[in-house]
């Protein structure tokens, strides 16, 4: 099944397209690769998710900001690709988490984002990965999330 058919299969809504939010590109591609830049939990509303994991959310919440942060990154790609369906693989994810110092469950925090990728394109849809605490992030945002895909040339 394609990418494209999964998101409705899922019944998942892709949120407004988010604008840079200072001196950047959102997607560079260098031949069949996309770099997407850091996404943050932007919800349909464009409303941010915030909050810092170990004081103001949960594990558990900051894992669902980390899903929202997915489709944020999945309607940018889908932007500048046209359609989904254009995706070979995730090749590399970077999460940040807006947490305490003594939290220490990032990876938990970060599989929503990796959870949704595969339920959007199959096992090619987890790559390697990274997942770190941050003392803050832009706006106080729970998570951040960067991702480079390979694309069909």
């Amino acid at each position: 099944m394609s990418a494209e058919a999964r998101l409705v299969e899922l019944g998942l809504e892709l949120p407004p397209i988010p604008k840079p939010g200072g001196t950047y590109k959102p997607v560079v591609q260098i031949g069949n690769l996309i770099y997407v830049s850091g996404h943050g939990p932007v919800l349909p509303d464009k409303s941010l998710i915030k909050g810092k994991v170990g004081d103001t959310m949960t594990g558990e919440e900051a894992n669902h900001a980390a899903r929202v942060t997915g489709l944020a990154i999945l309607a940018t790609l889908k932007n500048y690709l046209g359609s989904l369906d254009k995706v070979v693989r995730t090749i590399k994810l970077l999460g940040m988490v807006n947490s305490t110092p003594d939290f220490e469950t990032h990876p938990a925090v970060i599989n929503g984002c990796s959870d949704l990728f595969r339920e959007v394109f199959g096992e090619d849809g987890v790559g390697a990965r990274s997942a770190v605490g941050m003392g803050s992030l832009p706006g106080q945002i729970a998570v951040e999330i960067e991702v480079i895909f390979e694309i069909e040339e």
